[in-house]
């Protein structure tokens, strides 16, 4: 019995076990460039299991996953930054917002919400499409979001920065939200509802002959993606040494995520190598875009920098 409830942890046990592991060897070397890397890759992970918990068992391509991003990210933003310059960014936010001192957990777990709402009411029209015109769907939806964020300056300063947000994300904090995000993939893919989605997948219409109710167990899994999806973009930016909030851009971070799917978003084991192999490789790039030491001294070959940058574009 203690075996076979020991089965249906993994691969998912195993993978927190590692990355924990991994974590403790960077802390232990000391070196801030691999804990940057490695956060990054965890960050990366959010995305992709994230995302392989609508994609991986629906089969239905999302592109507007973004969408709740930005929800979550300025929803988080309202809540958070700061209090005393707030109404000068966004005058046009409700008067218990401009003056609301949230905690950040609080204020996370809210946003989360809040975007998780948003999917419930797209999802209640659009997983009701079929796989492509869903696809399609879901892409316009994200432009929609994104034109609307971009010029309703009053409540999102427009094009520019959300000041003031505090700098909370460190490798412990996106390592728990990594293993809860993983707990969550595992156990609805074991669920009901997840052998339910995938039989969709496979079969829509012997699945619809069955009784299977395929925009309904569409939406949970979408609902519960947005949930965590946007928790991502909580990240914008927020490194050490940054305080600002920029807008949030598909294409900046969508090729990122797209070069993690490809090693497998019907897996959790491909979700983690390809998010250390995308973080991994881009870290190579950016030390030899600043410079490297050759035979004691520092190559910066203009033509080199521009080439290591059209690289890292890819990645």
């Amino acid at each position: 019995m203690i075996s076979q409830s020991l089965k249906l942890l993994f691969p998912g046990l195993g993978l927190i076990a590692i990355l924990v592991f991994a974590a403790v060897v960077v802390l232990f070397i000391g070196s801030g460039e691999l804990e940057g890397i490695l956060t990054e890759a965890l960050i990366y992970m959010i995305m992709v299991i994230a995302l392989s918990i609508f994609v991986g068992n629906s089969g239905v391509i999302s592109f507007g996953h973004v969408t709740f991003a930005l929800v979550g990210a300025y929803a988080s933003a309202w809540q958070t930054c700061c209090s005393s310059i707030r109404g000068v960014f966004m005058p046009g936010l409700p008067e218990f917002i401009l003056h609301a001192d949230v905690p950040v957990v609080l204020a996370v777990l809210t946003a989360a919400l809040i975007a998780a709402v948003v999917a419930v009411l797209a999802g209640l029209i659009i997983m009701r499409l079929s796989s492509v015109a869903a696809s399609i769907a879901l892409l316009s939806l994200l432009f929609v979001f994104k034109t609307i964020y971009e010029n309703w300056g009053s409540l999102t300063a427009g094009q520019s920065s959300v000041v003031g947000l505090p700098v909370y994300v460190n490798l412990w904090v996106a390592l728990i939200w990594v293993a809860l995000t993983i707990t969550v993939a595992q156990t609805y893919m074991r669920s009901a509802h997840g052998l339910r989605l995938r039989a969709a997948r496979e079969d829509e219409v012997a699945a619809r002959a069955a009784g299977i109710v395929v925009w309904r167990e569409r939406l949970i899994a979408f609902v519960i993606s947005a949930f965590f999806f946007r928790y991502r973009w909580r990240f914008v930016r927020a490194f050490p040494g940054n305080t600002g909030c920029k807008h949030v851009l598909a294409q900046h971070d969508f090729p990122h995520v797209g070069n993690a799917c490809r090693w497998g978003l019907r897996s959790l084991t491909g979700a983690v190598i390809g998010a250390l192999a995308v973080a991994s490789i881009r870290g190579v790039l950016r030390a030899f875009e600043q410079g490297v030491q050759i035979g004691g001294g520092r190559c910066r070959s203009h033509r080199g920098c521009r080439r290591l940058h059209l690289l890292s574009f890819f990645y």
